[in-house]
């Protein structure tokens, strides 16, 4: 695939990327079985046990929970920048987890899902690459631990130390594996199918449109999808659907050669390849 290398490459990144027609399992992969930092994108594995412990009747997804204003996870957005106690159900909870990649509502969940849940949900879907080794809070406190400051670092000797950057000791997973998750969750075989239609749902609801979406600028394609954003690391995971019934699950996941925190090129080759490879499954 050297046409996506050089896509990659222009944009100043290292690129993952596996792309699969969700209903033929024909492929594209560019270094697909690379282990791959996750970021946010871990929030789809957590997304998925929390609606199968919906369906076991273990989790109740009306029930309202407080999450209080000291108890906030870092983050910029939803519950996470907000002054108050908020009570909130568990349901929109993972809905602003899901559209605005909130933490806290994430940490909230996992509080109640459980990290070695969503761990064994994994091994038994046969998804041997992919971990959840600690929630949002953990993450950023091995920042803070490793560079001696809150703030995203931008200097590259203070990046090299941080161990949230190392697929071997953070939340992991291979491109060839999120898509088939994905899968699993656009043809209902990750939940009850009214899971997965809520799963569908809520993936929709993302409101980031400049990194997956941007390669589809279509009125009639509908992208759903999750980033991922740490320093030096840009991701997306989704799927495509096209009005002729055609869905392909996307998995972009890159590593900036630079440091700086806003790098609109590594966020545009993202829709940029995905778009390639999915123009390629379609011819």
């Amino acid at each position: 695939m050297t046409d996506l290398e050089a896509l990659f490459r222009t944009a100043g990144v290292t690129g993952f990327l596996h792309a699969v027609d969700v209903d033929t399992g024909a492929e594209i992969a560019h270094r697909a079985d690379d282990p791959v930092v996750t970021a946010s994108v871990f929030k789809v594995a957590l997304l998925v046990e929390f609606f199968r412990q919906i369906d076991r009747g273990r989790l109740d997804a009306t029930e309202r929970v407080t999450v209080m204003a000291d108890r906030h996870t870092a983050g910029p957005t939803g519950v996470s920048v907000m002054a108050d106690d908020v009570t909130i159900s568990l349901r929109d909870l993972a809905y602003l987890m899901m559209a605005v990649s909130d933490n806290t509502a994430a940490d909230t969940l996992i509080g109640r899902v459980g990290l070695p849940e969503i761990n064994a949900m994994l091994a038994s879907f046969g998804l041997a690459g992919t971990w959840v080794e600690h929630d949002c809070r953990d993450m950023f406190s091995s920042i803070v631990e490793d560079v001696g400051q809150e703030e995203m670092p931008t200097d590259p000797a203070l990046i090299a130390r941080l161990r949230v950057l190392d697929p071997a000791r953070t939340n992991r997973s291979t491109p060839r594996e999120m898509t088939r998750l994905l899968g699993m969750i656009w043809r209902d075989e990750a939940a009850s199918p009214a899971s997965c239609a809520a799963m569908r749902r809520l993936l929709g609801l993302q409101v980031w449109p400049h990194r997956l979406a941007a390669g589809f600028p279509y009125d009639d394609v509908a992208v759903s999808g999750k980033t991922g954003t740490l320093p030096t690391v840009r991701n997306e995971v989704g799927v495509v659907e096209y009005p002729d019934g055609g869905r392909y699950a996307v998995a972009v996941f890159t590593r900036s050669y630079g440091t700086a925190q806003n790098q609109p090129r590594a966020d545009a080759v993202i829709g940029t390849a995905a778009r390639a490879a999915v123009e390629r499954l379609r011819d």
